[in-house]
């Protein structure tokens, strides 16, 4: 899906966002005095951007709006494609190895990390948002800055959680008023659930945001890690091992079929009822929402944060969308121009509301957002998704190592071994200690 904003396109896509966003609640959004960098744009700049496919018609019609009002504003001509989810790693990396295409990507996670000589640093851009509002929060920080360095590879736009998604009925059918914080008291309920035959159940399949995210919290929430903060393979430890028998009980309790669960599995089960605990971003309950034939299941639908653990917070990560600008790019500074522009509240406030809490802000600002406090008070779950110090290679540096043994499934994998029966935990960990020593070539 490619959109050119030309001058004359502006002037009628900016009315459209006027008029876009008078639907949209007034926020109060705090700023602070700020000095923004100096980024002449070049004679002649026009701009071409890869991003995500959208997750709501509004995201689209928003972010395009205010690429025509940059467009109003600078006459720097800006075209959006917008590429599937499955496509933008793929095309990430066309981009930063040929040093052609795109001057801008907004991809996923630690992509600019593993590409990070390839970038322009936007330190300077980075400064100015977070001083102005609020500072960065955690995860984004995480996601932006490249480890052991002041330069920002990235500005992460914003991340979508993946809390517990559970029906209030079933929960008080056997007893509980909500999911329990604690290991014990988690493994008691789903027991329960499975008893009265409404069971929960969590992906074990290779499933991108699924899988990734009940493996990393499993183990997270027992203490584990998959490297340790120097980049030495940490995951054969007892806290996995205690993380893996554990496991070996909570699966007992799931819906049949999970092993073999990609992202869109545990969505079709919740909304048939054959589910009724799992992990979801969103998307799972604005579906059921807008549908009137799922409408009590919706009404019964709850969100809540992951258990804790041992953990003083819940361990869970978000899927961040981080942008980037390339060094082949002969207007990198109308492309960072670009970028704080997106950022500020103007643009950024009504985007944020029109992805109905799907992304959740980086600066600490936005929590301010009418996005929080007008809509639907359930998708509140969401607000602080990016405050975690969690995130995908926890606890090490982000980088390509990282990336790689995410994209191979390392703890999913492992996760999945003991859940089939086909390895105890031991050689479970033992084995993901050695494929994840392939990537990270440690020597611990």
């Amino acid at each position: 899906m490619a959109h050119l904003i030309t001058r004359r396109t502006a002037l009628a896509l900016t009315g459209s966002a006027l008029l876009a966003s008078r639907a949209y609640a007034q926020s109060n959004i705090p700023t602070q005095s700020a000095t923004a960098p100096s980024l002449p744009i070049e004679r002649g700049a026009t701009l071409r951007m890869l991003r995500p496919v959208r997750f709501v018609q509004p995201d689209e019609e928003i972010f395009r709006a205010n690429a025509a009002r940059f467009t109003q504003q600078t006459g720097v001509e800006v075209r959006v494609d917008f590429v599937g989810w499955e496509d933008i790693t793929q095309q990430t990396a066309v981009t930063a190895n040929t040093g052609a295409g795109p001057d801008l990507i907004i991809g996923f996670n630690e992509a600019p990390h593993i590409y990070a000589d390839k970038l322009v640093d936007l330190a300077d851009v980075a400064a100015y948002i977070g001083q102005k509002y609020g500072g960065w929060k955690a995860m984004a920080q995480r996601y932006g800055k490249r480890a052991n360095s002041d330069m920002w590879v990235g500005l992460p736009f914003g991340a979508s959680g993946g809390p517990l998604v559970w029906r209030k009925s079933a929960l008080n059918s056997v007893g509980f008023d909500a999911p329990p914080d604690d290991h014990a008291g988690y493994l008691k309920m789903s027991q329960e659930l499975k008893r009265v035959g409404k069971p929960s159940g969590f992906a074990l399949g290779n499933a991108v945001g699924d899988g990734n995210g009940f493996a990393q919290w499993l183990v997270w929430s027992f203490g584990g890690y998959l490297v340790d903060e120097n980049n030495n393979v940490a995951i054969n430890s007892p806290e996995t091992i205690r993380a893996l028998e554990y496991l070996k009980e909570l699966y007992a309790s799931f819906i049949p079929g999970t092993i073999a669960w990609g992202d869109i599995s545990n969505n079709r089960a919740y909304s048939a009822g054959e589910c009724h605990l799992t992990a979801n971003g969103v998307s799972l309950y604005f579906s059921l929402k807008n549908d009137p034939a799922m409408a009590a299941i919706a009404e019964d639908t709850y969100m809540t944060l992951l258990p804790k653990g041992t953990q003083q917070t819940s361990p869970m990560a978000g899927l961040t969308l981080n942008s980037m600008v390339f060094k082949h790019s002969r207007y990198p500074n109308a492309a960072k121009a670009f970028l704080q522009f997106m950022l500020e509240a103007p643009q950024y406030d009504p985007w944020l509301q029109a992805n109905l809490g799907y992304w959740s802000q980086p600066l600490n600002a936005y929590n301010n957002s009418a996005t929080w406090s007008s809509g639907d008070p359930k998708i509140s779950v969401f607000k602080g998704v990016m405050d975690t110090t969690f995130y995908a290679g926890y606890k090490g540096p982000i980088s390509e190592a990282s990336a790689a043994a995410n994209a191979d499934y390392v703890m999913v994998q492992m996760c999945a071994s003991v859940a089939s029966g086909q390895a105890t935990p031991q050689q479970a960990a033992a084995e993901a200690e050695r494929r994840a020593r392939r990537f990270f070539r440690s020597r611990r």
